[in-house]
């Protein structure tokens, strides 16, 4: 931590040079205020640490320590990640971005070789992604560049040293508190507009809602300790009210939510995905529908782009491409809507899913050297989720809120190249803690049903493959839990033989899902052996440790299938397509085709939804020929492995959990 910065700031990036940072005495005087008590002794000055360094920031460049700890907990949650950039270039708890530098060092490639469409009735649709070429990056992206120039400070410094990075938060504060014409006040509710500038937000709606949040946990206080062990309080403030007609001063752009379909409390635009036609017949990139009227919306698809703003905006634009409905930026939780939710979005890579879900895309590279996402976009996606959920009926587990990763290949050839995305990086406690569903106990620890339910912080398994195949992954926080054949760490991975048809063994490279479960998902329980538990997983046992002092599920309550009596084994199915009986003349049959997998007798999968199959014919941009094909024969949704699959209810008896 560093003593002073009066000489090595310019005059221009603070407002009295004579400040200096907090002295130690002056630190243990502020911390009961800030809600941790001073301590002679190594562990409790570790905890306090960041805590002094966010008082000494806010005391340095007259920024109030609630409004400089607030926009630090809607960018990171305090968080410092390593000095690891997020999936958009940002480092620290301030998140200042320099997208140039770590994007350079990203991993930019396809998980995946699905067609997105996934419906064998018409050409498969490419999805390529990357980098903007030959554009300059936007000021929201190069914060931290900004920041070295107000601090003096070096750009390695902010990047990787906590304490530099919360001064380098500040200072932009302060700045654009100066550049508003506002001087820096000790009330928190005359900082509206410079907390909005901040965001990088270029319009009023998506600074608005950001500025909003900030002040939302202002008024109602947090605590939590970081991923680097350090407890972080900033105190309730309930009276603060500031003026959001301050906003006005920011000079953005107005942006029209008309033609959204968004809660009112995120940012929204319209840039549509085009509906074209082009070549001999083809057409692209989506279809049109009349959901829920024709079919039921019974899916939301949670992505990651694989690509920055700029080039998923250029790429959904595209009507030889692929789509979706909403895109989701990272460094402010702005949102794009591109298809209207009542049509098919080509994003999920099987079509069965396609024509009953919504696609959210969130910038971001699932192998980048430690990706991390803004908490600024897991509120507006969870509040944006929450609309769809409430709209459509769509119930908030994790059958029904999909990772694109837990989507399964319509047929066998076509589960290798699905893709993987968002992947394990992805915080599905916390996502679903703001969905105001968190995964906790829902029945005793008898129970045949557990839930997958790590500590995010606390859970850190090992990938390879992040930047260079085979090399190690930076360790961090992490919603996957791995799996074994016996219950001991030294014994083999479970394979997946859809996945590797040559019986090769699953790995540990972050695309891997061959052997791994997610927070959330749901498991009938095959057996427990000491620190271990057994669930039935891809027709085998498999093992994951989850000792009582730091679990890594917990018990559930629900519903299981299992075959009917006199059935050794039943099929599983990657999609719910009708019986031949259920097509009308001039829609060609879809073939109900099994997985690699069995069903084995005595084993028990946990059940979502039952319903009768389906199957959306649409090969032709003309719309008079499609049809809605709901067929006789039911099927059930089960949790079979990483990702879900179909079985037909003829073939199962589904029982309590207990049963």
């Amino acid at each position: 931590m560093r003593g002073t910065l009066t000489d090595r700031t310019p005059a221009a990036g603070r407002r009295r040079v004579q400040r200096t940072a907090l002295s130690a005495a002056s630190a243990a005087l502020l911390l009961p205020l800030l809600g941790a008590a001073p301590s002679d002794s190594a562990e409790q000055s570790s905890v306090t640490r960041l805590q002094r360094a966010f008082a000494s920031a806010a005391a340095e460049y007259d920024v109030p320590q609630s409004v400089l700890l607030g926009v630090s907990y809607l960018q990171s949650r305090w968080d410092a990640h390593g000095g690891a950039p997020s999936v958009s270039g940002g480092y620290g708890p301030m998140h200042l971005t320099d997208a140039r530098t770590a994007l350079a060092e990203a991993a930019h490639h396809s998980e995946g070789t699905e067609d997105a469409r996934g419906d064998g009735s018409r050409a498969a649709a490419p999805r390529e992604a990357g980098l903007p070429e030959g554009s300059a990056l936007p000021a929201r992206l190069r914060t931290l560049t900004r920041a070295a120039e107000l601090t003096g400070l070096p750009a390695e410094k902010l990047r990787t040293d906590a304490a530099a990075n919360v001064a380098g938060g500040a200072a932009l504060l302060a700045a654009a508190q100066r550049d508003l014409g506002q001087p820096a006040s000790d009330d928190p509710a005359d900082w509206y507009a410079a907390v909005a500038r901040f965001s990088g937000a270029d319009d009023n709606a998506t600074a608005a809602a950001y500025a909003n949040d900030v002040f939302e946990v202002i008024r109602g206080g947090e605590q939590r300790t970081t991923d680097a062990g350090q407890r972080m309080t900033l105190a309730a403030e309930p009276g603060v009210s500031p003026g959001t007609g301050q906003l006005q001063q920011a000079g953005l752009r107005t942006v029209s939510a008309a033609d959204t379909e968004c809660p009112q409390t995120v940012g929204c635009e319209w840039i549509p995905a085009p509906y074209e036609e082009f070549g001999d017949g083809d057409y692209g990139n989506h279809d049109l529908a009349d959901r829920p009227a024709s079919q039921s919306i019974k899916y939301i698809v949670i992505h990651d782009t694989e690509a920055t703003w700029d080039t998923t905006l250029k790429l959904v634009q595209d009507p030889t491409y692929v789509s979706w409905h909403y895109s989701l930026r990272s460094t402010d939780g702005h949102i794009a809507q591109h298809v209207k939710t009542k049509d098919v979005a080509w994003h999920a890579g099987n079509w069965y899913i396609n024509a009953g879900s919504i696609g959210l895309e969130h910038e971001g590279f699932l192998a980048s050297p430690d990706a991390w996402y803004t908490e600024a976009m897991y509120r507006t996606s969870a509040r944006l989720a929450t609309y769809l959920a409430e709209k459509y009926r769509i119930p908030l587990d994790r059958r029904h809120i999909l990772g694109h990763d837990t989507v399964p290949g319509p047929t066998s050839g076509t589960i290798p190249g699905m893709h993987t995305d968002p992947g394990p990086y992805w915080d599905w406690q916390h996502y679903f803690t703001l969905l105001g569903r968190p995964f906790k106990p829902t029945a005793d620890a008898k129970s045949g049903v557990v839930t997958i339910a790590p500590d995010f912080a606390k859970n850190r398994p090992a990938f390879t493959g992040c930047v260079t195949k085979g090399e190690p992954c930076a360790v961090h926080g992490s919603s996957a839990v791995r799996l074994h054949t016996q219950p001991a760490e030294s014994s083999p991975l479970v394979q997946d033989i859809g996945l590797r048809p040559d019986g090769s063994a699953s790995t540990i490279d972050v695309n891997d899902i061959g052997s791994r479960v997610s927070t959330g998902q749901q498991y009938a329980v095959a057996g427990r052996e000491g620190d271990w538990t057994a669930i039935w997983y891809l027709g085998q046992k498999a093992w994951f440790r989850n000792p009582k002092a730091q679990p890594t599920a917990v018990s559930a309550s629900g519903t299981v299938v299992t075959p009917r009596k006199g059935l050794t084994e039943i099929p599983v199915y990657g999609r719910a397509y009708p019986e031949a009986g259920a097509y009308p003349e001039g829609v060609p049959v879809q073939s109900v085709s099994p997985l690699p997998y069995k069903l084995l007798q005595s084993q028990r999968y946990v059940a979502g939804d039952r319903g009768p199959g389906e199957y959306f014919y649409s090969p032709t941009f003309d719309t008079a020929p499609h049809r809605v094909v709901v067929g006789k024969d039911q099927y059930v949704e089960i949790q079979f492995g990483h990702r879900v699959a179909y079985v037909r209810a003829a073939d199962v008896l589904v029982l309590p959990a207990g049963a």
